[in-house]
């Protein structure tokens, strides 16, 4: 594996933030100071320095990001030469850009829905020109749907074929993904593999849940903990493949025989399945099942392939009638418990530690439970003829489509390992806990600079005040001097927007269940450092002109000395974030890094 050439195309995606954070504010302002400073703020960051010297995911949605987010300022600022060359350029790069930033991690969907909201606004504008005919404004419509609809719709699913041609090989995820699909992948069981297309009595198969990344049928010889249920067997479902997923399928009343005829399983057929590996029945009774209270317990039960009653599930193919044979892939299976009439279901919970967090499955008296469709999917009887599993392979668009739903549902179900510092969406903005990149002796530690973090909040705190005195000025009619008026305009609109794309990028998490990181936030960063080189731009060309000239100059150099001077050193100070400590902890006064542990939750 190349890993030169990757980390190189990381760090240099990376290299590539501060320059497109510069040409952004440049498009949004046509300020030089707001363009420096903004892309300055960016630069001496060390915890983007962190994230983009590495093989990460981080750098490549950065860049994307910033590429989408400059397009989307370079065509605002040539709306006034619409349909020239230069105009359907950019509006095509704003396309690949943003197909691109969603087709790295689902957080591209924030700066598509900010580039959503800015090109609404301008057909909003250009809607209300009296002096167009509505021709005009349909022309810019269906512009903006074939670059910023079609194009990346179209680029996506082509990135998704790719790799979906690509990664062809199998791997230990393949049991989230169906029978169907997991046919296409090379090395999986199921790849070229044949076997008969029908279940008969004494077939050994695999039970698999019919939902996009459900598991198989499980047992193992660990029982239930004392007070959990009745002391027997553990059933579980199990995402990965294993010989504890194979089951026996008899008939209710009788045992197998290899001298018996082959007979079918049929809808309505009452049965047995007797897990291979402990020779125990499939089992349930009215225990409540571990997790899910109101469902009852499944167990394994009995000896040497020998229970009670309890065992007897009845078959039920899902919009089968009377005598409708069960086969291998195809038919989805309902298993109905005889006796107490309820359904054998997988909710999806999780089991604790001494079912191997392994998930629960359990018998639900609701019998039309969503979640307890099944299909059988390995199937293993010689006295049957075989038949390829070809015949199962789902299309291109089916994989697509199965493939996103398999990482919505992974990504929504994301849990912390064991002694992993994760966080929340109240910690980011304030710089509160870093997270450790490295553990050895030589230490990274991905943590921002505070000095431009806590700038930047207080930055967007200001912005909220003079947009709000600027609304109140305008309302009461007391507008700013004219030749403020014009850079106080451009400053408004410009944080306007930057403060929106920081809201999309931050504001949803707080919203999502699923485990969250420190790095989650770096996306909403960028920002908050342009917004806040925006301002101090503006700070920059009023202030000459409401001070005396001799003054203006001074204080004008002044400032720009202290910033410059106070960034620079700050990241000089944290840099070893970054590039690696070694030594003692900060925590230890003898620390070269003690002084600057100016928080007690840095953890460096």
């Amino acid at each position: 594996v190349n890993y030169i050439g990757m980390r190189a195309f990381c760090t240099f995606l990376g290299a590539c933030i501060p320059p497109l954070g510069f040409l952004t504010v440049w498009e949004m302002t046509t300020s030089l100071a707001a363009a420096s400073f903004a892309s300055l703020l960016i630069l001496c960051d060390v915890g983007i320095l962190t994230l983009t010297q590495y093989i990460l995911l981080d750098p490549i949605l950065l860049f994307f990001v910033m590429g989408s987010t400059y397009g989307m300022a370079r065509c605002h600022s040539g709306r006034n030469e619409p349909f020239s060359a230069q105009w359907w350029i950019w509006l095509i790069f704003t396309g690949i850009m943003i197909a691109c930033a969603f087709s790295v991690k689902f957080v591209g969907l924030f700066v598509v829905l900010l580039v959503g909201l800015c090109t609404l606004a301008e057909l909003w504008d250009i809607l209300g020109d009296i002096s167009r005919p509505v021709t005009y404004t349909v022309k810019h419509f269906m512009a903006r749907v074939l670059c910023l609809i079609v194009l990346p719709v179209c680029l996506y699913i082509s990135f998704f074929y790719i790799h979906l041609t690509v990664l062809n090989k199998s791997g230990n995820g393949d049991g989230f993904y169906s029978s169907g699909f997991q046919s296409q992948l090379q090395g999986n069981t199921l790849h070229n593999a044949s076997m008969p297309r029908d279940v008969a009595y004494g077939a050994v198969v695999t039970l698999k849940i019919h939902r996009t990344g459900g598991g198989y049928l499980h047992s193992h010889w660990h029982l239930y903990p004392e007070g959990v249920g009745a002391r027997q067997q553990q059933v579980t479902t199990y995402t990965h493949k294993d010989d504890n997923n194979r089951w026996v399928v008899k008939k209710y009343n009788k045992e197998v025989d290899k001298e018996d005829e082959v007979e079918l399983v049929r809808h309505g057929d009452l049965i047995r399945l007797e897990h291979v590996v402990t020779r125990r029945n499939l089992h349930s009774h009215r225990e409540p099942a571990p997790v899910t209270k109101k469902h009852y317990q499944v167990t394994g039960y009995g000896e040497n392939g020998t229970g009670d009653a309890n065992d007897v599930w009845m078959v039920q193919v899902v919009g089968g009638v009377e005598g409708d044979i069960v086969s291998t892939v195809t038919s989805k299976l309902r298993l109905v418990h005889f006796l107490q009439h309820c359904i054998l279901t997988s909710s999806g919970k999780q089991l604790p530690k001494w079912a191997y967090e392994q998930q629960e499955v359990s018998c639900n008296p609701n019998l039309r439970d969503k979640n307890a469709i099944w299909n059988v999917e390995d199937n293993i009887f010689a006295k049957l003829p075989n038949v390829s599993f070809e015949v199962y392979a789902p299309g291109f668009l089916e994989r697509l489509i199965e493939s996103h739903a398999v990482m919505l549902q992974g990504n929504a179900g994301l849990k912390p390992k064991e002694g992993e510092v994760t966080s929340r969406p109240w910690q980011w903005p304030i710089n509160y806990r870093g997270q450790f990149f490295s553990g050895s002796s030589h230490r990274i530690y991905l943590l921002g600079n505070p000095v431009i973090w806590w700038s930047n909040l207080v930055f967007l705190v200001l912005f909220l005040f003079v947009f709000l005195c600027n609304v109140i000025k305008h309302q009461r009619g007391y507008p700013s001097p004219p030749h403020i008026a014009v850079i106080e305009d451009k400053m408004v609109s410009s944080c306007g927007w930057l403060f929106l794309g920081w809201c999309l990028h931050y504001v949803p998490f707080w919203a999502m269940g699923r485990v969250l990181y420190f790095h989650h936030y770096f996306p909403a960063l960028l920002y908050s450092s342009m917004l806040s080189g925006v301002l101090i731009g503006y700070v920059l060309e009023v202030l000459p002109l409401l001070l005396p000239e001799r003054v203006a100059i001074s204080v004008y150099h002044w400032l720009i000395g202290v910033i410059i001077s106070a960034v620079g050193y700050s990241f000089y100070l944290f840099a070893p974030l970054a590039y690696g400590m070694s030594g003692p902890t900060a925590s230890d006064p003898n620390s070269t890094m003690h002084g600057l542990r100016w928080m007690e939750s840095w953890e460096f």
